[in-house]
């Protein structure tokens, strides 16, 4: 009897498999390993779909000046390239790239923050109402990035201490922030709304809520607990495309988003405010009502002090709090 002919190996994985591969191995967030995913597409196209294994650093400079000169991207937008692309040489296809030629660099426009006055504030939250409005106080009254309150989860909330407990924010960080003491009853309530839709998820054996990193794999039934659940969950379930199995995500942040831009239209407010504002006012607001400047700080989660000085800047009390001699006429 012959024997079985051996099975061929796979293939190898291709270039954005590996890019991908290596991103979750390293726990970055799935934002990211989409970015880098695309810059390293665009990338292999810009040099007509030559493999990056073939090019060097002077193609890696001639790329980043085609979208300072030529697209005119900003300045944030060609430093996320260029973190796709030392990704991509470095954990990937480990090759030292050495020192970078000299590129043309998008610059970086210092701009200060737009601040909603009280008053303005006051208004936008008249305007909302419902989910959106909720989300909203808690940018407003915690100082959140829009993100940071849609992955909340229930054991995130601590109503006993009035405190909001962010994990895995900007820079894979957590922090402590307050819970204002005026979401309180309307957060409570919300929450006995969910616990109806949580429950509703156990009793259709909905698989339940994605999990931070490796959570998954240690307690496998945590996804389906309670603490775990969204604070602001979807109305759809959603389908991962590597298991096939249903689950919930957490609210999407572009139905926010609208409902504050609808809400700053419909407020008369002349300024390009967003969700992001609120967290912007959050600071600025505090700054004037006399807190301390690194309370702000770690309140916002900022790792240096002078990414939160740009909020002195904008108080409300003239240039740098200084009285014009033309009050004095």
């Amino acid at each position: 009897m012959e024997p079985a002919p051996t099975p061929a190996p796979p293939p190898p994985p291709r270039l954005l498999e590996r890019v991908r591969l290596e991103a979750r191995r390293r726990r970055l967030s799935r934002r990211t390993e989409e970015a880098y995913a695309d810059w390293v597409r665009r990338f292999v196209r810009f040099h007509r779909l030559r493999h990056p294994g073939e090019l060097g650093a002077d193609q890696v400079a001639d790329f980043l000046t085609h979208l300072a000169v030529s697209e005119r991207v900003a300045a944030s937008t060609q430093n996320q390239a260029l973190a796709a692309l030392l990704f991509l040489y470095r954990h990937v296809l480990a090759v030292d790239l050495g020192p970078l030629p000299e590129a043309a660099r998008a610059r970086r426009p210092k701009r200060l923050p737009v601040v909603l006055s009280r008053e303005e504030t006051r208004r936008l939250f008249a305007e909302l109402d419902g989910l959106p409005r909720l989300v909203a106080r808690l940018l407003y009254g915690s100082g959140l990035r829009l993100l940071e309150a849609l992955r909340l989860r229930v054991q995130d909330v601590d109503f006993d201490r009035r405190e909001v407990i962010v994990r895995s924010g900007k820079g894979d960080k957590d922090r402590r922030t307050m819970l204002p003491a005026s979401a309180v009853e309307d957060l409570r309530g919300h929450l006995g709304r969910v616990r109806q839709l949580w429950r509703a998820d156990r009793e259709t054996g909905v698989a339940g809520v994605r999990l931070p990193h490796s959570l998954a794999r240690k307690y496998p039934n945590a996804g389906r607990e309670w603490p775990w659940f969204w604070v602001f969950p979807s109305k759809t379930l959603w389908q991962d495309p590597a298991s096939g199995t249903t689950g919930r995500h957490h609210l999407h942040e572009t139905s926010v988003q609208r409902a504050v831009h609808r809400a700053v239209r419909a407020a008369g407010i002349d300024k390009p405010a967003s969700c992001h504002t609120l967290r912007h006012s959050f600071a600025t607001h505090l700054l004037e009502a006399g807190y301390d400047i690194r309370t702000v700080q770690e309140l916002l989660g900022h790792k240096e002090v002078s990414t939160t000085m740009i909020y002195t800047h904008v108080l409300n009390r003239g240039g740098l709090g200084v009285r014009s001699p033309a009050d004095d006429l």
